[in-house]
C-alpha cells in the first residue's frame, strides 16, 4: 500500500510538472501573441516624416536601412537611371484596392473549415507544378497585371488537374488582346484580366528567351538589380503594346489559336482579411495581388518589407505564393516580375497583418475551367520552363 502511495505520489507531481509546464508555454504564447499583436497594431498606425517622404537615391537607401532593421536596400542601377514617366510606367495598376463592385462578389473559401499552418510556400504545397516556382520578368513594360494573372492562372490550372495539365499562359496574349483590361503596356486592372479568362480564353506562351508555346512573350529580360549583369540593361522608354494577333506564331504548330485556349470557370475578388486570403490559397493556389511601391521598394534586397521612406509611384500587380513568420514578424511571400536577379531570387517579403501599402485589399483569383479535352491533354511545359530566361 505504501509503495502505491509512492507511485501515486510522482505520478501525481509529475503531472504537476507537466501542468505548469503547458501553463508556461500557453502564458508565453499568449504573451508572444499580444507582442506581435502591439508591434503590427505600431506599424499599421505609423506615419512617414515627410521629410523621408521626399528622399530618394542614396540618401533614401541610407534612411532605410538606419531607420529599421527588417529589411535590407540596395541601389538599383536599373531604376536610379530611369526618368520617372518609365520608372512608374512599369507600375501598371491604377487603383489597388478593389471596388466597392467587385467586393459584391468575393470568393465563398473563406467560409470554409481550415487549419491554417503558421507558414505555407505553393512551391513546396504542389512541387510538381513547375509553373509555381518560375519568375518572369515584364521587361520595359508596363504589364504587371498581365503578369501576375497568368502566372497564378497557370498555376492554379496545374493543382486543379493534380499537376497532369504542366501550362505557361500567354501574359502576351492578355496584355495585347485583352481591351476591356485597360491600356496594355501603360497598365491594366488584375480583376478584368479574371474576367477575361473566363469570357475570352487564354493561349499558352513563355518567355522571350524560351520562345515557345503558342504567343510567347514579345520583350526580352533586361537588367534588374546591381550587382549582376545576366541582362542587356533595359529601354529607357517603354515598349507600345504589341498589336493583338489572334493566331499562333509560325514556329508553333501543335493547335491552332482557338484549340490552344484555356479557359476559366470564374472570377472573383478576396476578401481584405488575413485569414480570407490564407484560406483561398490553401484551397485554390497563389492569387494576384496588388499594391502601391513607394520609391524604398524599388531598392528592395531582402528581408520583409515596410514601407519607410520615398515617394509613391503607381500601383504593382504580382503573385502571392505563401506566408511565414521571421524573428516573429508575419510576411507573406511572394514572386515579382522582374526577374531573378531582383530581391531574393525574384522574390519578395512584406509585412503580413496591416494590409502593407494596400497588399491585402486587392486580392483577385479564378478557378480554372477543365474540360474533357484538356483533361486528357498533357502540355510539356517543363522543356521550357527549365530554360526560362
Amino acid at each position: 500500500m505504501k509503495g502505491l502511495l509512492v507511485c501515486l505520489f510522482f505520478v501525481l507531481a509529475d503531472c504537476h510538472i507537466k501542468l505548469d509546464s503547458s501553463s508556461e508555454e500557453y502564458e508565453k504564447e499568449g504573451r508572444d501573441f499580444q507582442n506581435r499583436r502591439s508591434t503590427l497594431e505600431s506599424f499599421r498606425n505609423r506615419r512617414i516624416p515627410t521629410e523621408a517622404e521626399e528622399l530618394t537615391g542614396r540618401e533614401l537607401i541610407d534612411y532605410v536601412n538606419s531607420h529599421q532593421s527588417l529589411w535590407r536596400a540596395k541601389e538599383n542601377r536599373r531604376f536610379a537611371r530611369y526618368p520617372d514617366r518609365t520608372k512608374w510606367g512599369l507600375m501598371g495598376v491604377n487603383n489597388v484596392r478593389l471596388s466597392v463592385r467587385a467586393k459584391q462578389h468575393l470568393s465563398t473559401t473563406k467560409d470554409l473549415d481550415i487549419d491554417i499552418p503558421e507558414s505555407f510556400d505553393a512551391r513546396e504545397e504542389w512541387p510538381d507544378c513547375d509553373s509555381i516556382k518560375v519568375i518572369r520578368d515584364q521587361s520595359s513594360c508596363g504589364s504587371c497585371w498581365a503578369f501576375g494573372a497568368v502566372e497564378a492562372m497557370s498555376d492554379r490550372i496545374c493543382i486543379a488537374s493534380k499537376g497532369e495539365i504542366q501550362v505557361s499562359l500567354s501574359a502576351d496574349d492578355l496584355l495585347s488582346c485583352c481591351k476591356s483590361c485597360g491600356f496594355g503596356c501603360n497598365g491594366g486592372d488584375p480583376l478584368a484580366a479574371w474576367k477575361y479568362w473566363v469570357k475570352d480564353g487564354i493561349v499558352t506562351g513563355s518567355n522571350f528567351t524560351a520562345n515557345q508555346g503558342c504567343k510567347p512573350y514579345p520583350f526580352p529580360p533586361c537588367e534588374h538589380h546591381s550587382n549582376k549583369t545576366h541582362y542587356d540593361p533595359c529601354r529607357h522608354d517603354l515598349f507600345p503594346t504589341p498589336k493583338c494577333e489572334r493566331k499562333c506564331v509560325p514556329t508553333y504548330n501543335e493547335k491552332t489559336y482557338n484549340d490552344d485556349k484555356y479557359y476559366g470557370r470564374n472570377a472573383y475578388g478576396v476578401k481584405d482579411d488575413v485569414t480570407a486570403i490564407q484560406k483561398e490559397v490553401l484551397t485554390h493556389g497563389p492569387v494576384e495581388v496588388a499594391f502601391e511601391v513607394y520609391e524604398d521598394f524599388l531598392n528592395y534586397a531582402g528581408g520583409i518589407y515596410v514601407h519607410t521612406g520615398g515617394r509613391l509611384g503607381g500601383g504593382h500587380a504580382v503573385k502571392l505564393i505563401g506566408w511565414g513568420v521571421e524573428q516573429g514578424m508575419p510576411y507573406w511571400l511572394i514572386a515579382n516580375s522582374w526577374n531573378t536577379d531582383w530581391g531574393e531570387d525574384g522574390y519578395f517579403r512584406i509585412l503580413r497583418g496591416v494590409d502593407e501599402c494596400g497588399i491585402e485589399s486587392g486580392v483577385v483569383g479564378g478557378v480554372p475551367k477543365l474540360n474533357s479535352i484538356h483533361r486528357r491533354r498533357h502540355v510539356a511545359a517543363s522543356s521550357y520552363m527549365d530554360d526560362f530566361f
